[in-house]
């Protein structure tokens, strides 16, 4: 890949994930779920370096029809868990392109989730690994995989999306 293509794929593959995150901390869900394909997974996966979501525990793992009950679930206004809504601030940084071709690319991130909600703070941690397919509309997420650092810890429940 030349540096001039290798410049311009990280640009669009950083306004992306910018813009994901934005969606998310401005509570735009519907947005959100529309930057995922119809085939999409969405991993949190309960151990470190977990291989198979199928054959282990996990946090969360969704495809798209999941995500969309997720997502209606989360906006309900009757939804005790998540009332008040979490105020949210996605940092995404250390972005990496793994792996590229023509129908899409892997890519690789860190992300720092503060989540404010009952006068409490909560600080996530996490590698993320989106894997986006190029389609007629632009990159769409296809799979997306969530490694918190403190998975494997009490949790307390989790009311935000990654």
């Amino acid at each position: 890949m030349s540096a001039a293509i290798d410049f311009e794929l990280r640009s669009e593959i950083e306004h992306f994930l910018y813009h994901e995150a934005g969606l998310l901390d401005q509570g735009r869900l519907g947005e959100w779920l529309g930057l995922f394909t119809d085939d999409a997974t969405y991993w949190i996966p309960l151990q470190a370096d977990q291989t198979d979501p199928l054959s282990t525990s996990s946090i969360v793992y969704d495809d798209r029809r999941l995500l969309e009950v997720r997502v209606r679930q989360f906006q309900h206004p009757r939804a005790h868990a998540r009332v008040p809504m979490p105020r949210t601030v996605h940092q995404v940084g250390n972005m990496q392109i793994v792996d590229a071709d023509a129908r899409g690319v892997h890519v690789s991130s860190s992300l720092v989730l503060v989540e404010y909600r009952r006068e409490r703070q909560r600080v996530w941690g996490a590698r993320v690994e989106h894997r986006l397919r190029r389609t007629g509309d632009g990159l769409r997420i296809a799979a997306k995989r969530i490694d918190l650092v403190n998975s494997e810890a009490e949790l307390d429940g989790i009311v935000c999306l990654f």
